[in-house]
């Protein structure tokens, strides 16, 4: 089962990366499939370490997906590297192999240290209608413009029928990264 999650990663002059990130989940091991031309892909290979946040603020994963900003973070405990301020959950690991293609890599970690902060409730509709939202931004070279118009315009519904303000501004960024 693939997770949808804050990954973070730190290069080589110790500066933190932050990508959303789906990873195949696992209480001992997770595997990470970046793209190998990406920042998270660079550090992870270099280093060997990474760690996996489990967030329920949709607006992490736009901000860091769209717009590249660093989150508000602290120190990991077992691994060089950092965990998202306001993850519910996080995992700190370290890599075991390499593997992939030359697209895109897997890599399969071991989890070192486990850390909570609060339960993960899961996403509303809103929640989850801008994480799609999100993904599509990522894929507009991908689809057709009508289609991505129309794909928000469902999406937008939903977040203003069952989301909060966190998810109505989240979906603003989105649209304005479109726009651009």
């Amino acid at each position: 089962m693939i997770i949808e999650t804050i990954f973070s990663t730190l290069n080589a002059d110790g500066q933190p990366n932050f990508a959303p990130m789906g990873v195949v989940w696992g209480e001992e091991h997770i595997t990470v499939r970046p793209f190998r031309q990406t920042q998270t892909f660079e550090n992870l290979s270099a280093s060997g370490y990474g760690v996996v946040s489990l967030t329920d603020n949709v607006r992490a994963f736009v901000q860091s997906g769209l717009y590249h900003a660093v989150l508000p973070h602290f120190a990991a405990s077992q691994v060089p590297g950092v965990v998202y301020q306001d993850a519910c959950a996080w995992r700190e690991l370290q890599v075991i192999s390499l593997g992939g293609d030359e697209r895109r890599a897997e890599v399969h970690c071991r989890v070192l240290e486990k850390g909570r902060q609060r339960d993960f409730l899961g996403f509303c509709r809103a929640g989850s209608a801008v994480l799609e939202a999100a993904i599509l931004a990522t894929r507009l070279h991908l689809y057709d413009a009508d289609w991505i118009a129309a794909m928000l315009d469902h999406y937008e519904t939903i977040v203003e029928k069952t989301g909060g303000q966190n998810e109505r501004l989240a979906f603003q960024e989105i649209r304005e990264f479109i726009g651009r």
